[in-house]
């Protein structure tokens, strides 16, 4: 048997390719969106995808089904209750995949999303104990998948917790403890809340370390499972739409162009937003007015998400040489209004004169001696909840999470200067940039953010 992970960190997404060796039949599982890995070892290795199984409609990615599809012919396959507008094969509980000795089996796990499913994994047919079992957003390592994402479809979050306790406490914990666990997400990602940073593990040691394993009752399950939950990205409920429709093939082949400096302006005149994907310091040296400031050493695409609409066209200043990556990635998202891109972005900002400015960054005491004065600032938090209670927090501050803030706007008053934090200094100049964008005039962010604050307390 050939199983491979594929795990890209930036959005903490993990695809699978299983194959049978001998026959040379391969399927691939929640695959991202370029499709070009997959396929390449496929080739490298003489195999025939003949099938594409998403565990459900995933809410953080466009998937990479049809680009599949496209590329070799392969069936798609869903969980039963998944509609779509492009054929299917809706898999349902039991159903077996023989691709040669190499066995697949369908699991039903609701509870994330209505029509989630999970694949048993089988190296022989025959085997009692299955080799692992891929989970997609039911069960984590550490974690299992948020019940809340779809309250703005109908379905309330203590429905679909109420569908999940069946699904981990009643099926998956039903397995062998020595089978492996495949999870479609890893630390970091925004489907759950305190998923761990190792990529696999087995049954036996969820059921002994996992929180939501623990055995309880099904309201004390559904009661922990929904609390807590920070906000989901903007682009989630536009993700999973997307992956229900018969939308336009990513191809790299006509990804968008460089730039000049004139068209760029033209372009940015008639309404396109500037992403500037630089390191916070950079920006805050100088920086296309009105841009927004989303660094490509993080979680670009997940930020990107947030704070950016997947309506607007975009302009890409990236770091230098790394502009199609940044392209790609927002194109994973399914942000594919990219009107082009700059090369080069210190020659391109020097070429720019007048439309380059710096952006104000405070340091911890600059904030504390202004809090002092006659007219203190707004100071607004953007971090998540849990950092708050565990690292404590500024009495003064306001708190919006960097998630709301794109839809709570309203809350902050632009006639008064603003500072924002977050932890450590990357998520308040996504944050500041975004009211900047937005018109705010007095605008700063703070150089270190809360641990530096604390710091000199």
């Amino acid at each position: 048997m050939f199983f491979a992970q594929y795990y890209l960190d930036c959005l903490s997404q993990a695809s699978y390719m299983i194959a049978d060796e001998t026959s040379g039949h391969a399927v691939v599982v929640d695959p991202r969106r370029d499709v070009s890995e997959y396929l390449a070892d496929a080739e490298a290795r003489g195999f025939t995808v003949v099938g594409v199984i998403n565990t459900h409609f995933h809410a953080d990615f466009v998937a990479g089904h049809l680009e599949m599809a496209a590329r070799t012919g392969a069936w798609i396959g869903y969980g039963r209750r998944a509609e779509t507008e492009y054929p299917v094969r809706h898999l349902v509980e039991g159903d077996r995949i023989d691709l040669g000795d190499v066995t697949l089996e369908i699991l039903e796990t609701p509870g994330h999303t209505p029509e989630s499913i999970s694949v048993l994994v089988r190296e022989h047919a025959g085997d009692a104990v299955p080799y692992g079992v891929l989970t997609g957003d039911a069960l984590f390592i550490g974690d299992v998948g948020r019940p809340d994402l779809l309250a703005s479809s109908g379905v309330t979050a203590e429905e679909l917790g109420a569908m999940l306790y069946d699904s981990v406490q009643g099926k998956l914990m039903g397995l062998p403890n020595d089978v492996r666990v495949f999870p479609a997400h890893g630390a970091g990602s925004a489907c759950g809340k305190n998923l761990s940073s190792e990529k696999q593990s087995t049954i036996g040691q969820q059921r002994a370390t996992n929180y939501a394993c623990a055995p309880m009752s099904r309201e004390d399950f559904v009661a922990i499972v929904t609390a807590g939950q920070a906000a989901a990205p903007g682009y989630f409920a536009y993700d999973a739409d997307l992956n229900r429709r018969d939308r336009a093939l990513h191809d790299p082949a006509t990804a968008p162009r460089p730039l000049t400096v004139e068209e760029f302006l033209a372009r940015r005149a008639e309404g396109a937003v500037v992403v500037d994907a630089r390191d916070p310091q950079e920006f805050g040296a100088g920086h296309v007015r009105g841009a927004v400031n989303v660094p490509a050493d993080g979680r670009f695409a997940e930020q990107a998400g947030t704070v950016l609409s997947p309506a607007d066209e975009l302009l890409v200043l990236a770091p230098q040489n790394r502009e199609e990556e940044i392209v790609t990635r927002l194109a994973r998202i399914g942000f594919d209004r990219v009107g082009g891109y700059l090369r080069g972005p210190d020659d391109a900002l020097a070429a720019l004169g007048d439309e380059v400015t710096p952006a104000s960054r405070l340091t911890a005491a600059q904030l504390r001696a202004a809090l002092r004065g006659d007219e203190p600032p707004l100071v607004i938090d953007v971090r998540n909840c849990g950092e708050r209670s565990v690292n404590g927090q500024i009495d003064e501050a306001l708190h919006i999470p960097l998630g709301e803030l794109p839809t709570r706007i309203e809350e902050i008053d632009p006639a008064r200067p603003v500072v924002l934090h977050c932890a450590g200094g990357h998520r308040s100049s996504i944050a500041a940039s975004l009211l900047r964008h937005h018109g705010y005039a007095d605008v700063s962010d703070v150089l270190g953010g809360y641990g530096a604050w604390a710091a000199t307390s």
